[in-house]
């Protein structure tokens, strides 16, 4: 409808002109497509509303709210630069077959379907929910889980970083603790001081104790009661803590 609105305001606006009503035409057929677009999100996953009422549903069940909870931040991260690519599939498969094993199935999928095929993902309340039932150390290990969906397709998106910045803080991940992940996933020259939280200006026996306490807050051990997929990924951060540390000695010829 649009488009023809905007052919007859084109034709008359500019002097009644073909290529007004052609310029009209043109734009009024974009609105008419994102419109199209809208009611067709709308209609196959429903408003915000629905959606969180899904994940209540999903994450009620015994034994599965936290499988849903990672198909729902999955989804969101998935989402991020307007396309779900293979890559990223393949790696939320292989972490859910390595996490949770024969418990894995066809129906957790789905899930993450519904979540990336749906309406709106409400972010704030889903990540409320996901605040109030784990501890700070499992949902810092959250997020390194999605920067390696991010990363599966061989590069971290600046608006998948946006996206997993916006979950960290709404999860109530301390700003440090972020940027020291995402450090891991997304270098640059500051890199290895970002992972142990710390200035590039820091003093030896600052990057000394700063390495002491990242060491002791990233240890395994913190996440010894999740599945061996989640103790996998904090060994791995665990080891780059380790190496940004040996990479900055280096660097400034440290004992």
């Amino acid at each position: 409808m649009f488009k023809f609105i905007g052919a007859v305001i084109g034709f008359f606006f500019l002097g009644r002109s073909f290529i007004g009503a052609f310029i009209g035409f043109f734009v009024g057929s974009l609105i008419d497509n994102f419109t199209n677009v809208s009611k067709h999100i709308k209609s196959k996953g429903g408003s915000a509303e629905d959606v969180f009422s899904y994940y209540q549903r999903h994450a009620a069940r015994p034994h599965n709210d936290f499988p849903t909870m990672l198909m729902a931040l999955s989804a969101a991260v998935m989402r991020a630069d307007g396309k779900a690519s293979k890559a990223e599939l393949d790696f939320i498969k292989a972490f859910f077959n390595q996490q949770f094993g024969p418990q894995f199935s066809v129906a957790h999928l789905q899930e993450l379907k519904h979540f990336v095929n749906g309406g709106e993902i409400p972010l704030e309340r889903i990540c409320e929910d996901i605040r109030l039932r784990t501890q700070i150390e499992v949902r810092i290990q959250l997020l390194h889980y999605l920067f390696g969906i991010a990363k599966a397709d061989g590069h971290v998106a600046d608006i998948e970083i946006q996206v997993i910045q916006r979950i960290a803080t709404l999860l109530a991940v301390p700003h440090t603790d972020f940027e020291s992940v995402k450090n891991m996933f997304y270098r640059d020259v500051n890199s290895d001081y970002a992972v142990l939280g710390i200035e590039r200006t820091a003093t030896e026996e600052e990057i000394k104790k700063a390495y002491r306490q990242m060491a002791i807050r990233y240890h395994p051990d913190k996440v010894a009661q999740m599945g061996e997929e989640f103790q996998h990924g904090a060994k791995e951060k665990f080891q780059k803590i380790q190496e940004a540390y040996e990479s900055i000695k280096k660097q400034r010829g440290m004992n």
